[in-house]
Protein backbone atom coordinates (compact mmCIF):
# COMPACT_ATOMS: atom_id res chain seq x y z
CA UNK A 1 0.00 0.00 0.00
CA UNK A 2 1.43 3.70 -1.06
CA UNK A 3 0.56 7.26 0.19
CA UNK A 4 -0.11 7.90 3.52
CA UNK A 5 -1.26 4.15 4.71
CA UNK A 6 2.28 2.74 5.11
CA UNK A 7 5.62 3.07 6.52
CA UNK A 8 7.94 2.65 4.33
CA UNK A 9 11.77 1.93 4.38
CA UNK A 10 14.14 2.67 2.22
CA UNK A 11 16.56 -0.53 1.67
CA UNK A 12 19.64 1.89 0.58
CA UNK A 13 19.42 3.46 4.15
CA UNK A 14 20.79 1.93 7.34
CA UNK A 15 19.55 2.36 11.13
CA UNK A 16 20.64 5.59 13.11
CA UNK A 17 23.00 3.24 14.82
CA UNK A 18 24.86 2.31 11.80
CA UNK A 19 24.25 -1.30 11.34
CA UNK A 20 23.78 -2.54 7.54
CA UNK A 21 20.48 -4.19 9.57
CA UNK A 22 17.16 -2.65 8.22
CA UNK A 23 14.16 -2.15 10.53
CA UNK A 24 11.84 -4.82 9.11
CA UNK A 25 8.54 -4.16 7.16
CA UNK A 26 5.89 -6.32 8.79
CA UNK A 27 3.27 -6.29 6.25
CA UNK A 28 -0.38 -5.93 6.95
CA UNK A 29 0.69 -3.86 10.54
CA UNK A 30 -0.62 -0.15 9.00
CA UNK A 31 0.87 3.34 9.53
CA UNK A 32 -0.26 6.52 8.88
CA UNK A 33 1.57 9.53 8.21
CA UNK A 34 -0.07 12.95 9.48
CA UNK A 35 -2.27 13.88 6.49
CA UNK A 36 -3.65 10.47 6.90
CA UNK A 37 -3.76 10.04 10.35
CA UNK A 38 -5.98 13.28 10.44
CA UNK A 39 -8.25 11.50 7.88
CA UNK A 40 -8.58 8.34 9.87
CA UNK A 41 -9.84 10.47 12.99
CA UNK A 42 -12.24 12.74 10.78
CA UNK A 43 -13.59 9.21 9.92
CA UNK A 44 -13.34 8.07 13.76
CA UNK A 45 -15.13 11.27 14.98
CA UNK A 46 -18.02 10.95 12.36
CA UNK A 47 -18.49 7.22 13.89
CA UNK A 48 -18.58 8.80 17.44
CA UNK A 49 -20.69 11.27 16.36
CA UNK A 50 -23.90 8.95 14.62
CA UNK A 51 -23.20 6.89 17.11
CA UNK A 52 -23.80 8.79 20.47
CA UNK A 53 -26.70 10.26 18.40
CA UNK A 54 -28.10 7.17 18.35
CA UNK A 55 -27.48 6.55 22.22
CA UNK A 56 -24.96 4.27 22.04
CA UNK A 57 -22.54 4.42 25.34
CA UNK A 58 -18.70 4.07 24.82
CA UNK A 59 -16.67 1.03 26.35
CA UNK A 60 -13.22 -0.50 25.84
CA UNK A 61 -11.90 -3.81 26.55
CA UNK A 62 -8.67 -5.28 26.90
CA UNK A 63 -7.08 -6.70 23.99
CA UNK A 64 -6.80 -10.50 25.24
CA UNK A 65 -9.19 -12.84 25.40
CA UNK A 66 -8.75 -16.53 26.82
CA UNK A 67 -7.73 -18.84 23.84
CA UNK A 68 -10.64 -21.33 24.81
CA UNK A 69 -13.04 -18.06 24.01
CA UNK A 70 -11.35 -16.81 20.97
CA UNK A 71 -11.57 -20.32 19.37
CA UNK A 72 -15.23 -20.64 20.01
CA UNK A 73 -16.40 -18.22 17.58
CA UNK A 74 -15.40 -20.51 15.02
CA UNK A 75 -11.92 -18.54 14.56
CA UNK A 76 -9.36 -21.14 13.74
CA UNK A 77 -6.49 -21.21 15.62
CA UNK A 78 -3.65 -20.32 12.89
CA UNK A 79 -5.56 -16.93 12.65
CA UNK A 80 -5.26 -15.89 16.44
CA UNK A 81 -2.20 -14.24 17.50
CA UNK A 82 -1.00 -16.16 21.20
CA UNK A 83 0.67 -14.24 24.01
CA UNK A 84 3.35 -14.81 25.29
CA UNK A 85 6.38 -12.89 27.50
CA UNK A 86 9.43 -13.71 25.31
CA UNK A 87 11.23 -15.50 28.22
CA UNK A 88 8.59 -18.21 28.26
CA UNK A 89 8.29 -18.50 24.75
CA UNK A 90 8.88 -22.28 25.08
CA UNK A 91 5.54 -22.48 27.26
CA UNK A 92 2.10 -22.80 25.03
CA UNK A 93 0.27 -19.62 25.80
CA UNK A 94 -3.17 -19.90 26.73
CA UNK A 95 -4.03 -16.32 25.90
CA UNK A 96 -4.64 -14.54 22.32
CA UNK A 97 -5.03 -10.81 20.99
CA UNK A 98 -8.83 -10.29 20.07
CA UNK A 99 -9.81 -10.96 16.63
CA UNK A 100 -12.81 -8.57 16.75
CA UNK A 101 -14.93 -7.16 19.55
CA UNK A 102 -18.06 -9.28 19.92
CA UNK A 103 -16.52 -12.04 21.58
CA UNK A 104 -14.93 -9.37 24.23
CA UNK A 105 -18.32 -7.85 24.19
CA UNK A 106 -19.85 -10.92 25.50
CA UNK A 107 -17.35 -11.90 27.87
CA UNK A 108 -17.74 -7.95 29.24
CA UNK A 109 -21.68 -8.06 29.76
CA UNK A 110 -21.61 -11.32 31.93
CA UNK A 111 -18.82 -9.69 33.55
CA UNK A 112 -20.60 -6.42 34.53
CA UNK A 113 -24.49 -7.26 34.09
CA UNK A 114 -25.08 -6.63 37.62
CA UNK A 115 -23.92 -2.53 37.07
CA UNK A 116 -25.62 -2.65 33.06
CA UNK A 117 -28.95 -1.22 31.85
CA UNK A 118 -30.52 -3.25 29.25
CA UNK A 119 -30.71 -3.23 26.66
CA UNK A 120 -26.98 -2.08 26.91
CA UNK A 121 -26.23 0.07 23.59
CA UNK A 122 -22.77 0.42 23.34
CA UNK A 123 -20.05 1.34 20.78
CA UNK A 124 -16.27 0.57 21.01
CA UNK A 125 -13.63 1.85 18.48
CA UNK A 126 -10.14 -0.30 18.90
CA UNK A 127 -7.67 -2.53 16.90
CA UNK A 128 -8.00 -6.04 16.64
CA UNK A 129 -5.42 -8.38 15.21
CA UNK A 130 -6.07 -11.24 12.74
CA UNK A 131 -3.50 -13.62 11.28
CA UNK A 132 -5.03 -13.95 7.64
CA UNK A 133 -2.50 -12.83 4.58
CA UNK A 134 -2.38 -9.39 3.99
CA UNK A 135 -4.04 -7.93 1.10
CA UNK A 136 -6.10 -5.21 -0.87
CA UNK A 137 -8.71 -4.21 1.99
CA UNK A 138 -6.82 -7.26 4.43
CA UNK A 139 -4.55 -6.02 7.21
CA UNK A 140 -3.25 -8.10 10.24
CA UNK A 141 -4.22 -5.91 12.59
CA UNK A 142 -6.50 -2.85 12.38
CA UNK A 143 -9.30 -1.10 13.54
CA UNK A 144 -13.01 -1.67 14.03
CA UNK A 145 -15.94 0.86 15.11
CA UNK A 146 -18.55 -1.19 16.59
CA UNK A 147 -22.49 -0.91 17.50
CA UNK A 148 -24.46 -3.49 19.59
CA UNK A 149 -27.11 -3.99 21.60
CA UNK A 150 -27.14 -6.67 24.14
CA UNK A 151 -30.40 -7.40 25.71
CA UNK A 152 -31.28 -9.99 29.02
CA UNK A 153 -33.41 -13.05 28.28
CA UNK A 154 -34.33 -11.93 25.06
CA UNK A 155 -34.04 -8.57 22.65
CA UNK A 156 -36.97 -7.25 20.20
CA UNK A 157 -35.95 -8.38 16.30
CA UNK A 158 -36.41 -4.54 16.08
CA UNK A 159 -33.33 -3.87 17.02
CA UNK A 160 -31.99 -5.79 13.75
CA UNK A 161 -33.19 -2.95 11.66
CA UNK A 162 -32.25 -0.26 13.99
CA UNK A 163 -28.35 -1.25 13.76
CA UNK A 164 -28.47 -1.59 9.88
CA UNK A 165 -30.16 2.06 9.50
CA UNK A 166 -27.44 3.53 11.88
CA UNK A 167 -25.05 1.84 10.03
CA UNK A 168 -26.23 2.91 6.84
CA UNK A 169 -26.45 7.01 8.08
CA UNK A 170 -22.91 6.76 9.14
CA UNK A 171 -21.31 5.61 5.81
CA UNK A 172 -23.64 8.15 3.74
CA UNK A 173 -21.19 10.53 5.48
CA UNK A 174 -18.07 9.99 4.42
CA UNK A 175 -16.04 10.39 1.53
CA UNK A 176 -16.73 6.92 0.00
CA UNK A 177 -18.29 5.45 -2.95
CA UNK A 178 -22.32 4.36 -2.19
CA UNK A 179 -22.10 2.07 0.13
CA UNK A 180 -24.89 -1.03 -0.31
CA UNK A 181 -26.18 -2.95 2.65
CA UNK A 182 -26.13 -7.18 1.97
CA UNK A 183 -28.48 -8.66 4.61
CA UNK A 184 -29.48 -11.96 4.76
CA UNK A 185 -30.45 -14.59 7.95
CA UNK A 186 -29.04 -17.51 9.40
CA UNK A 187 -32.29 -18.92 9.98
CA UNK A 188 -33.22 -18.65 6.58
CA UNK A 189 -29.94 -20.52 5.56
CA UNK A 190 -29.69 -23.08 8.70
CA UNK A 191 -33.54 -23.90 7.17
CA UNK A 192 -32.72 -24.38 3.93
CA UNK A 193 -29.87 -26.63 4.63
CA UNK A 194 -32.13 -28.89 7.37
CA UNK A 195 -34.88 -29.45 4.47
CA UNK A 196 -32.91 -30.24 2.06
CA UNK A 197 -32.13 -32.73 4.51
CA UNK A 198 -28.32 -31.66 4.45
CA UNK A 199 -26.23 -33.00 8.21
CA UNK A 200 -23.54 -30.72 8.44
CA UNK A 201 -24.83 -27.69 8.34
CA UNK A 202 -22.43 -25.35 9.92
CA UNK A 203 -19.67 -27.45 7.48
CA UNK A 204 -22.18 -25.67 4.45
CA UNK A 205 -22.14 -22.74 5.95
CA UNK A 206 -18.83 -22.11 6.45
CA UNK A 207 -18.50 -23.24 2.77
CA UNK A 208 -20.83 -21.02 1.60
CA UNK A 209 -19.38 -17.99 3.25
CA UNK A 210 -15.83 -18.72 1.39
CA UNK A 211 -18.09 -18.94 -1.99
CA UNK A 212 -17.02 -15.28 -3.35
CA UNK A 213 -12.97 -15.68 -2.74
CA UNK A 214 -12.94 -19.51 -4.18
CA UNK A 215 -16.04 -19.92 -7.13
CA UNK A 216 -19.07 -21.84 -7.57
CA UNK A 217 -16.99 -24.68 -9.22
CA UNK A 218 -14.45 -25.44 -6.20
CA UNK A 219 -17.46 -24.69 -3.74
CA UNK A 220 -19.42 -27.28 -5.44
CA UNK A 221 -16.43 -29.63 -5.28
CA UNK A 222 -16.26 -29.28 -1.59
CA UNK A 223 -19.68 -29.56 -1.01
CA UNK A 224 -19.92 -32.78 -3.08
CA UNK A 225 -16.57 -34.50 -2.26
CA UNK A 226 -15.64 -32.99 1.35
CA UNK A 227 -19.00 -32.19 3.06
CA UNK A 228 -20.90 -35.66 1.15
CA UNK A 229 -23.51 -33.73 -0.43
CA UNK A 230 -25.52 -34.94 -3.36
CA UNK A 231 -25.27 -32.95 -6.89
CA UNK A 232 -28.40 -31.88 -6.47
CA UNK A 233 -28.19 -30.62 -3.09
CA UNK A 234 -25.16 -28.86 -4.06
CA UNK A 235 -27.03 -26.98 -6.71
CA UNK A 236 -29.64 -25.80 -4.76
CA UNK A 237 -27.07 -24.20 -1.96
CA UNK A 238 -25.14 -22.92 -4.58
CA UNK A 239 -28.85 -21.48 -6.37
CA UNK A 240 -29.82 -19.88 -3.33
CA UNK A 241 -26.35 -18.23 -3.01
CA UNK A 242 -27.53 -16.65 -6.20
CA UNK A 243 -30.86 -14.67 -4.81
CA UNK A 244 -30.47 -10.88 -4.53
CA UNK A 245 -33.31 -8.50 -4.45
CA UNK A 246 -34.20 -5.30 -3.27
CA UNK A 247 -37.33 -6.16 -2.28
CA UNK A 248 -39.18 -8.94 -0.39
CA UNK A 249 -39.18 -10.88 -4.07
CA UNK A 250 -36.66 -13.34 -3.06
CA UNK A 251 -39.40 -14.46 -0.78
CA UNK A 252 -41.24 -16.17 -3.92
CA UNK A 253 -37.25 -17.06 -5.64
CA UNK A 254 -36.91 -19.33 -2.47
CA UNK A 255 -40.50 -20.92 -2.22
CA UNK A 256 -39.60 -21.82 -5.90
CA UNK A 257 -36.54 -23.88 -4.93
CA UNK A 258 -39.17 -26.39 -3.50
CA UNK A 259 -37.27 -26.62 -0.46
CA UNK A 260 -39.73 -26.68 3.32
CA UNK A 261 -38.58 -25.64 6.69
CA UNK A 262 -40.33 -24.28 10.30
CA UNK A 263 -36.75 -22.59 10.66
CA UNK A 264 -36.60 -21.33 6.67
CA UNK A 265 -40.12 -19.97 6.84
CA UNK A 266 -39.10 -17.96 10.31
CA UNK A 267 -35.66 -16.68 8.72
CA UNK A 268 -37.66 -15.27 5.05
CA UNK A 269 -40.07 -13.50 7.32
CA UNK A 270 -37.15 -11.76 9.61
CA UNK A 271 -35.23 -10.86 6.27
CA UNK A 272 -38.19 -9.12 4.80
CA UNK A 273 -38.63 -7.04 7.72
CA UNK A 274 -35.35 -5.87 7.73
CA UNK A 275 -35.44 -5.30 3.60
CA UNK A 276 -38.81 -4.00 4.05
CA UNK A 277 -37.57 -1.31 6.57
CA UNK A 278 -34.38 -0.54 4.93
CA UNK A 279 -36.01 0.24 1.93
CA UNK A 280 -38.57 3.05 3.36
CA UNK A 281 -35.37 4.80 4.45
CA UNK A 282 -33.09 4.71 2.81
CA UNK A 283 -34.34 2.97 -0.72
CA UNK A 284 -31.52 1.33 -2.74
CA UNK A 285 -28.84 1.16 -0.18
CA UNK A 286 -29.97 -2.40 0.92
CA UNK A 287 -31.13 -5.49 -0.28
CA UNK A 288 -31.39 -9.03 0.13
CA UNK A 289 -28.56 -10.87 -0.84
CA UNK A 290 -28.65 -14.90 0.29
CA UNK A 291 -25.00 -15.35 -0.27
CA UNK A 292 -24.00 -13.45 2.81
CA UNK A 293 -23.69 -16.33 5.33
CA UNK A 294 -20.59 -15.32 7.71
CA UNK A 295 -18.42 -17.99 9.00
CA UNK A 296 -18.18 -16.99 12.62
CA UNK A 297 -20.47 -20.00 13.98
CA UNK A 298 -22.19 -17.64 16.65
CA UNK A 299 -24.55 -15.57 14.54
CA UNK A 300 -27.87 -17.22 14.91
CA UNK A 301 -30.48 -14.43 12.63
CA UNK A 302 -30.06 -11.32 10.56
CA UNK A 303 -26.30 -11.56 8.80
CA UNK A 304 -25.06 -8.07 7.31
CA UNK A 305 -22.10 -7.49 4.70
CA UNK A 306 -21.56 -3.84 3.14
CA UNK A 307 -20.00 -3.29 0.08
CA UNK A 308 -19.16 -0.07 -1.94
CA UNK A 309 -20.38 0.34 -5.39
CA UNK A 310 -18.24 -0.10 -8.20
CA UNK A 311 -15.60 -1.79 -5.72
CA UNK A 312 -16.01 -5.46 -5.06
CA UNK A 313 -12.22 -6.17 -4.81
CA UNK A 314 -12.23 -4.17 -1.35
CA UNK A 315 -14.95 -6.71 0.73
CA UNK A 316 -17.21 -5.88 3.09
CA UNK A 317 -16.57 -2.79 5.12
CA UNK A 318 -18.85 -3.15 7.75
CA UNK A 319 -20.37 -6.48 8.95
CA UNK A 320 -22.01 -8.10 11.50
CA UNK A 321 -25.53 -9.48 12.49
CA UNK A 322 -27.09 -11.23 15.25
CA UNK A 323 -25.87 -13.59 18.14
CA UNK A 324 -28.71 -15.14 20.61
CA UNK A 325 -26.43 -17.25 22.28
CA UNK A 326 -22.57 -16.17 22.68
CA UNK A 327 -23.34 -14.40 25.72
CA UNK A 328 -24.34 -17.00 28.80
CA UNK A 329 -23.25 -17.07 32.56
CA UNK A 330 -25.44 -20.48 33.64
CA UNK A 331 -28.50 -18.75 34.36
CA UNK A 332 -28.62 -15.74 32.01
CA UNK A 333 -28.86 -15.47 28.47
CA UNK A 334 -27.70 -12.64 26.70
CA UNK A 335 -28.63 -11.87 23.12
CA UNK A 336 -27.28 -9.35 21.07
CA UNK A 337 -26.92 -7.75 17.54
CA UNK A 338 -24.47 -5.74 16.36
CA UNK A 339 -22.55 -4.62 13.60
CA UNK A 340 -19.11 -3.18 12.90
CA UNK A 341 -17.43 -0.85 10.39
CA UNK A 342 -13.55 -1.89 9.18
CA UNK A 343 -12.31 1.78 9.64
CA UNK A 344 -8.54 0.61 8.31
CA UNK A 345 -10.19 -1.25 5.24
CA UNK A 346 -12.15 1.82 4.93
CA UNK A 347 -8.77 4.18 5.34
CA UNK A 348 -7.43 2.00 2.02
CA UNK A 349 -9.95 3.08 0.42
CA UNK A 350 -10.54 6.03 0.44
CA UNK A 351 -6.17 6.83 0.47
CA UNK A 352 -6.10 5.00 -2.76
CA UNK A 353 -8.55 7.15 -4.48
CA UNK A 354 -6.40 10.37 -3.61
CA UNK A 355 -9.72 12.13 -3.77
CA UNK A 356 -9.83 12.90 -0.01
CA UNK A 357 -7.63 15.22 1.35
CA UNK A 358 -6.49 17.47 4.37
CA UNK A 359 -6.00 20.99 4.92
CA UNK A 360 -3.00 20.44 6.86
CA UNK A 361 -0.84 17.83 8.27
CA UNK A 362 -0.55 19.54 11.72
CA UNK A 363 -3.17 20.84 13.82
CA UNK A 364 -1.96 24.27 14.72
CA UNK A 365 -3.37 27.22 12.99
CA UNK A 366 -0.70 29.66 13.77
CA UNK A 367 2.91 29.93 14.28
CA UNK A 368 4.09 32.33 16.49
CA UNK A 369 7.38 33.39 15.16
CA UNK A 370 10.62 34.06 17.60
CA UNK A 371 12.56 36.96 16.75
CA UNK A 372 15.84 35.73 19.01
CA UNK A 373 16.52 33.02 21.76
CA UNK A 374 15.72 35.71 24.33
CA UNK A 375 12.92 36.32 23.05
CA UNK A 376 11.53 33.05 23.03
CA UNK A 377 9.18 33.76 26.24
CA UNK A 378 7.67 36.20 24.34
CA UNK A 379 6.62 33.91 22.16
CA UNK A 380 5.62 31.47 24.34
CA UNK A 381 3.35 33.63 26.48
CA UNK A 382 1.44 34.54 23.26
CA UNK A 383 1.17 30.87 22.05
CA UNK A 384 0.00 30.30 25.82
CA UNK A 385 -3.33 33.46 25.12
CA UNK A 386 -4.28 31.29 21.91
CA UNK A 387 -4.20 27.83 23.67
CA UNK A 388 -6.35 28.80 26.28
CA UNK A 389 -9.32 30.41 23.85
CA UNK A 390 -9.02 26.72 22.14
CA UNK A 391 -6.60 28.06 19.28
CA UNK A 392 -3.63 25.58 18.47
CA UNK A 393 -0.53 27.24 18.17
CA UNK A 394 2.90 26.45 18.09
CA UNK A 395 6.32 28.17 18.61
CA UNK A 396 8.78 28.56 15.93
CA UNK A 397 11.54 25.95 17.00
CA UNK A 398 14.17 28.42 15.76
CA UNK A 399 15.20 31.99 15.45
CA UNK A 400 16.21 31.65 11.79
CA UNK A 401 14.97 34.31 9.41
CA UNK A 402 11.92 35.27 9.51
CA UNK A 403 11.77 34.15 5.84
CA UNK A 404 12.75 30.73 6.82
CA UNK A 405 10.16 30.70 9.33
CA UNK A 406 7.37 31.39 6.97
CA UNK A 407 8.40 28.33 5.01
CA UNK A 408 8.36 26.34 8.00
CA UNK A 409 5.10 26.95 8.64
CA UNK A 410 4.23 26.86 4.61
CA UNK A 411 5.88 23.26 4.58
CA UNK A 412 3.54 22.12 7.82
CA UNK A 413 0.41 23.91 5.87
CA UNK A 414 0.16 26.33 8.94
CA UNK A 415 -1.93 29.14 7.40
CA UNK A 416 -0.94 31.92 9.83
CA UNK A 417 2.77 33.10 11.49
CA UNK A 418 1.74 35.35 14.22
CA UNK A 419 4.73 38.18 15.14
CA UNK A 420 5.56 39.29 18.81
CA UNK A 421 5.63 43.38 19.13
CA UNK A 422 9.04 44.83 18.95
CA UNK A 423 9.79 48.44 19.97
CA UNK A 424 8.25 49.77 16.85
CA UNK A 425 5.54 47.24 16.29
CA UNK A 426 2.28 45.76 17.78
CA UNK A 427 1.57 42.08 17.21
CA UNK A 428 0.62 41.19 13.97
CA UNK A 429 -0.24 38.58 11.94
CA UNK A 430 -0.14 37.33 8.41
CA UNK A 431 -1.65 34.81 6.58
CA UNK A 432 0.88 33.17 4.36
CA UNK A 433 -1.88 32.11 1.72
CA UNK A 434 -2.83 35.93 0.69
CA UNK A 435 0.41 37.20 2.27
CA UNK A 436 -2.33 39.98 4.03
CA UNK A 437 -0.71 41.11 7.24
CA UNK A 438 -3.00 43.17 9.86
CA UNK A 439 -2.44 44.03 13.74
CA UNK A 440 -3.62 41.54 16.13
CA UNK A 441 -3.98 40.81 19.95
CA UNK A 442 -3.87 37.30 21.20
CA UNK A 443 -6.76 37.72 23.41
CA UNK A 444 -9.20 38.88 20.93
CA UNK A 445 -7.86 37.51 17.24
CA UNK A 446 -9.80 34.45 16.17
CA UNK A 447 -9.17 32.22 13.09
CA UNK A 448 -11.61 31.70 10.50
CA UNK A 449 -13.63 28.46 11.80
CA UNK A 450 -12.39 26.80 8.89
CA UNK A 451 -9.06 27.93 9.45
CA UNK A 452 -9.48 26.50 13.07
CA UNK A 453 -8.70 22.87 13.04
CA UNK A 454 -7.39 20.99 9.99
CA UNK A 455 -10.22 20.62 7.69
CA UNK A 456 -11.33 16.85 5.64
CA UNK A 457 -12.23 18.05 1.76
CA UNK A 458 -13.06 15.27 -0.66
CA UNK A 459 -14.28 15.34 -4.46
CA UNK A 460 -15.78 11.85 -4.07
CA UNK A 461 -19.21 11.42 -4.26
CA UNK A 462 -20.37 9.88 -1.32
CA UNK A 463 -22.98 7.72 -0.25
CA UNK A 464 -27.11 7.98 -1.14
Amino acid sequence: MTGPLMCRVDPSKRNSGGSSDMTPRLSGFPEFEPTGRIIELSILDQARRVFELHGFASIETRAVEPLSALQAGGETAKEIYAVSRAADRDVEASIGLHFDLTVPLARYVIEHSHDLDFPFRRYQIQKVWRGERPQEGRFREFTQADIDVIGKDSLPFHHDVDLALVMLELLAQLPIPAPVLLVSNRKLAEGFYRGLGVTDVVGVLRCMDKLEKVGPDSTRNFLTDVLGLSQSQADACLALSRIETPDESFIAQVQALGVRDPMLDAGLAELAAVIQAGAGERPGSIRAALRIARGLDYYTGTVYETLLSGMPQVGSVASGGRYDELARDGRTTFPGVGISLGVTRLMSVILAGGNVQASRAVPSAVLIAVWSEGQRSQSNAIAQQLRRRGIPAEVSPSDAKIGRQIRHAERRGIPFVWFPATEDESDSIKDIRSGIQTPADAAMWEPDAQDLWPRVSSTTVTGV
